[in-house]
């Protein structure tokens, strides 16, 4: 019971942390300049540069999914307990809204406002699909052939997504949610949060069947040989 009680703890921690990166930059972005351009990439990079960070720091205590949809990709390889995902998503959704409290207060803003800025639409759902089957897939296969770089690898995944997918990449149901609660550059109005959830989960479990299914090719070319 002690060591789930660590491992949600990091994973509330480290989530709450990545969204108040997400916001705080978002922000930050916005108070130094009017390019939307300057504003974007300060926000890409600071978001898969504290990703690197939290994944090295909490990776193994938790796993560091941070991420529900992670979480139930990683219940369905059976590698982590059904029994622990139900906690793991709940320890992510208030992590989650913690960082949207903590980076509000650090700007001296309320604790949670609803979120303005409306992102719906075909596109902006494909996109969150794509980013999120890409997020998924890159893990999966990372950690399949053991290589220590998933840290690295989400980092840069995401970093890559805020700028090729129309959606700015959110890939995430739990930091979704929190920022549906503010105002500022990172926000997506409460609305249209349940389309972006459900696409993100649509993402998750295709990607977990690619990366099966490349599994399954690798192990007959290995047997063929």
């Amino acid at each position: 019971m002690a060591a789930l009680r660590a491992k949600l703890a990091a994973e509330a921690l480290g989530t709450a942390l990545l969204v108040a990166t997400v916001i705080g930059s978002g922000i930050m972005a916005t108070q130094l300049s009017r390019d939307a351009g300057v504003q974007l990439m300060a926000n890409a990079l600071a978001t898969g540069a504290m990703l690197v960070v939290l994944i090295t720091m909490f990776g193994p205590v938790s796993g560091a999914h941070f991420n529900p949809v992670v979480s139930l990709v990683f219940a369905l390889r059976k590698e982590l307990g059904w029994s622990a995902l139900a906690p793991y998503m709940l320890a992510q959704v208030t992590g989650g809204l913690a960082g949207t409290v903590l980076a509000h207060l650090m700007f001296g803003m309320a604790p949670l406002t609803a979120g303005g800025a409306a992102r719906t639409g075909a596109a902006l759902w494909f996109s969150e699909a794509v980013a999120t089957f890409t997020l998924v897939l890159a893990i999966l296969m990372t950690v399949r052939h053991k290589t220590g770089n998933v840290a690295f690898i989400v980092g840069l995944v995401i970093t890559g997504a805020y700028w090729f997918t129309a959606s700015t990449s959110f890939a995430n149901p739990a930091v979704t949610l929190a920022r549906a609660f503010t105002p500022s550059f990172a926000g997506i109005a409460p609305a249209d949060v349940p389309a972006f959830m459900v696409m993100q989960g649509i993402g998750a479990l295709a990607a977990w069947q690619a990366d099966r299914w490349l599994a399954a090719g690798l192990s007959e070319a290995g047997n063929d040989g």
